[in-house]
């Protein structure tokens, strides 16, 4: 009797264990994942196509990801912008967009746009497919709850309240007329980002990119109403905060919420700007040697999209074109993106890559320094140069990337003690050429204006 006993006690014990886990639900379980363990990689469709993108380019674009770039790292397929408009002669952020909703405030696809959404369908159609090529799936949403909803009042799903009990009225993006944001001292804003979440799981998202949240202005109650929402959802997703400048005084705020948020305005392919919008390359350098000290497991300062290759056919600025920057220019990018560890989200047109864009996003040694480097850090900052150094997660050595901001040709000498490396021999590795350079006691180079070099340091065998 006293065994019988000790097994029905064995067997209650193991059902309250079930079920405590059952009751926590697979977003519990996954908590002790860390989300974004390394920078994000994959494609963006703002660039390229605007507002305007259709599932036709999403489908192909993602085929050709799978074949060309999914073995470098590259995964994400994310759609901006736009794809809840059904007219998009309208314009970008028009004030007469008309919109696709469902019956509870959500935007859905327009299946103007978005074919397989008809029928309720939503976004798992294309979410199915992506996964079904091995990638994952990105979303682009703008805070708070559409104004339609507001107007007409719908339910929100899930709860007693209504859209208009969510609803800050007073409270618009400014550049963007589409929502009101949430009053988020409300219960019913909780209701609708939770709504929202449930939402995006159903359709298999695993990468939602917010938008108006970050900057002009910054939103830190939605930010976190935001992330509690996605972490009762049934599955993972990386939550990613724009536009920027976010503010470095919010960065561990940031952290606690989100996996990646962005560290200025729109970049696009200009050099250098003296405007808010747009940014270019070089004025990144500043910006993440301040937000170095951010970039860890789970969490990276993004310093935007990379507007290489051919930006068309309806980019989302500018007329549709080929990137402006040089050759030179498009590789201190790459290369000051993989030395700060910045997410790397291609923005340009993958149908159209040619063979020097591709050389690029598919560079293996210049990837392993984006997802699998420690120490990143800025050595030197100055208006006409900037030297950063890491070293790799897993073998002895460091990276060392050299940059040359000026205008004109320069040369660069550096002792490695100049850089935080101990004095010794070292063998030199060019990473963008795939070269050894022999033994050295000092960085020697010469660089055209706006080029970079970036090397591997070993130890040099005696």
């Amino acid at each position: 009797m006293k065994k019988q006993r000790l097994h029905w006690t064995a067997a209650r014990v193991l059902a309250v264990c079930l079920l405590s886990a059952a009751a926590r639900g697979p977003w519990m379980r996954a908590e002790a994942q860390v989300l974004a363990p390394t920078p994000p990689m994959g494609w963006n469709s703002w660039d390229a196509f605007g507002e305007s993108v259709q599932e036709s380019d999403i489908r192909l674009t993602a085929e050709w990801i799978a074949k060309n770039l999914k073995q470098y790292g590259w995964e994400y397929v994310i759609v901006d912008s736009g794809w809840y408009v059904k007219n998009h002669a309208a314009g970008y952020n028009a004030k007469d967009a008309q919109f696709s909703l469902d019956e509870h405030g959500r935007y859905t696809p327009a299946v103007n746009g978005i074919p397989s959404a008809a029928e309720g369908q939503g976004f798992k159609p294309l979410g199915d497919y992506l996964h079904g090529l091995g990638l994952k799936f990105g979303l682009h949403i703008l805070r708070g709850v559409p104004k339609v909803a507001v107007e007409e009042n719908l339910p929100i799903e899930g709860s007693n309240f209504r859209a208009r009990d969510a609803a800050d009225s007073s409270d618009t993006c400014p550049w963007n007329p589409f929502n009101y944001g949430l009053d988020t001292g409300k219960p019913a804003a909780q209701a609708y980002y939770d709504s929202l979440a449930q939402q995006f799981s159903a359709w298999g998202v695993d990468y939602v990119k917010v938008d108006c949240i970050a900057s002009h202005p910054y939103k830190g109650e939605e930010i976190r109403l935001l992330s509690q929402a996605l972490k009762k959802a049934a599955r993972p997703m990386v939550l990613s905060l724009s536009p920027g400048p976010a503010p470095i005084e919010k960065g561990e705020e940031m952290a606690k919420y989100a996996q990646l948020w962005r560290i200025s305005d729109d970049q696009w392919d200009v050099w250098q700007s003296d405007e808010n919008f747009p940014q270019g390359v070089n004025n990144q350098f500043a910006r993440l040697a301040a937000w170095a000290i951010y970039s860890r497991p789970g969490n990276w300062p993004d310093a935007d999209m990379l507007a290489i290759g051919e930006l068309k056919p309806a980019p989302g600025w500018g007329a549709p074109r080929t990137s402006r920057l040089t050759k030179d220019e498009q590789r201190t990018l790459l290369t000051l993106w993989a030395i700060a560890r910045s997410p790397l989200i291609m923005g340009g047109n993958l149908l159209q890559c040619d063979d020097w864009t591709k050389s690029l996003l598919t560079n293996k040694e210049l990837i392993a320094v984006d997802q699998g480097s420690k120490s990143n850090h800025p050595v030197e900052t100055t208006a006409q140069s900037a030297v950063w150094t890491a070293q790799p997660e897993s073998a002895p050595g460091y990276y060392v990337a050299v940059f040359n901001r000026s205008d004109s040709a320069q040369r660069f000498h550096r002792d490695f003690s100049q850089l935080g490396i101990p004095p010794s021999v070292y063998q030199l590795r060019d990473l963008w050429e795939h070269q050894e350079i022999g033994r050295a006691k000092a960085i020697d180079v010469n660089l055209a204006a706006h080029a970079s070099v970036l090397y591997l340091v070993r130890p040099a065998k005696q």
